[in-house]
């Protein structure tokens, strides 16, 4: 393989040649290489800045959440399938979107890793991972998923919102272990991680798992000297994209189906805006993380 000319942001055409381990050892090398950029970039700030790694960032309350930690004195790493053009990061910050998919988590597990580890030292006065991503496979009782279009999608729900979190939770930790600064681990999860609905078996399970991750994670920091504040935390009914895949599935196969179409009609949806500065402040509360599982509605 050869490697003609490296540029920070692509590797240019005809670099990847040879082998497939040679193509993913130039990728490393890239990867090394971006991450010393936004280091270099991230040294030269005044002061040390507040690291956000954001997973579900392009659309919903995960956009809103990005839009709004996008501030001066804040580093944003955000990763999601799409990059979203809405984000830009304003004088003071700085912003990295990552385009992968969390449904293979390893890799973003290990990427994050990398790039923790490259990060100069003192750089950052916090470290924060918000573990935002989460899908709704077909909505239908369990005995309707049988075909393979049906356990993909099992399959597919349980690792975007679980698996990965517990991935890029576990590099997280890791390679930030001796970073002198406090570190926050906040997992977005849903009433429905504590309350069984029909139709419903992989979502409730992801967020009823992530629940019980949680309090074990928590009980594993609480044994550290400087461990990680950890907290799952339900944001309310929100009016996203998820809402309307509730409200359009059939009755017959969802009994809660009017429940929800009940929610928009009588105005109880809050938009993704207001539920992000929610979950927002309340990452910001003193007591974050003396409860491992919260509700934003509760005191």
């Amino acid at each position: 393989m050869r490697v003609d000319v490296i540029h920070l942001g692509r590797i240019d055409a005809g670099t990847l040649q040879g082998s497939r381990h040679a193509t993913e050892r130039a990728f490393a090398a890239w990867r090394r290489l971006r991450a010393s950029a936004w280091a270099a970039r991230v040294y030269h700030c005044p002061m040390p800045l507040h690291l956000y790694i954001l997973t579900g960032a392009s659309r919903g309350m995960g956009l809103a959440m990005a839009q709004q930690l996008l501030q001066p004195g804040h580093a944003l790493v955000c990763m999601a399938r799409n990059a979203s053009p809405a984000l830009q990061a304003p004088a003071g910050a700085t912003l990295a979107q990552w385009t992968l998919d969390l449904a293979d988590g390893a890799p973003a597990a290990r990427r994050l890793a990398d790039w923790l580890q490259a990060q100069p030292a003192g750089a950052y006065a916090s470290a924060t991972l918000i573990n935002n991503a989460g899908v709704i496979p077909r909505i239908a009782p369990l005995a309707q998923c049988a075909d393979a279009e049906g356990l993909a999608g099992l399959a597919h729900a349980l690792r975007v919102g679980l698996e990965a979190p517990m991935q890029l939770t576990a590099a997280f930790l890791a390679a930030t272990e001796g970073w002198a600064v406090p570190r926050k681990v906040l997992n977005i999860s849903s009433g429905l991680g504590r309350r069984a609905m029909a139709s419903q078996s992989a979502y409730c399970a992801a967020k009823a798992g992530l629940d019980h991750f949680t309090r074990c994670l928590a009980l594993d920091e609480a044994a550290k000297p400087h461990g990680a504040k950890v907290c799952s935390l339900a944001p309310g009914v929100i009016d996203t994209g998820m809402q309307v895949q509730l409200r359009g599935a059939d009755h017959a196969a969802f009994p809660d189906q009017p429940n929800f179409a009940q929610l928009q009609a009588t105005g109880m949806l809050t938009a993704p805006h207001d539920a992000a500065a929610r979950v927002l402040a309340w990452l910001q509360r003193p007591d974050f993380g003396a409860e491992p599982v919260a509700d934003v509605r509760q005191p």
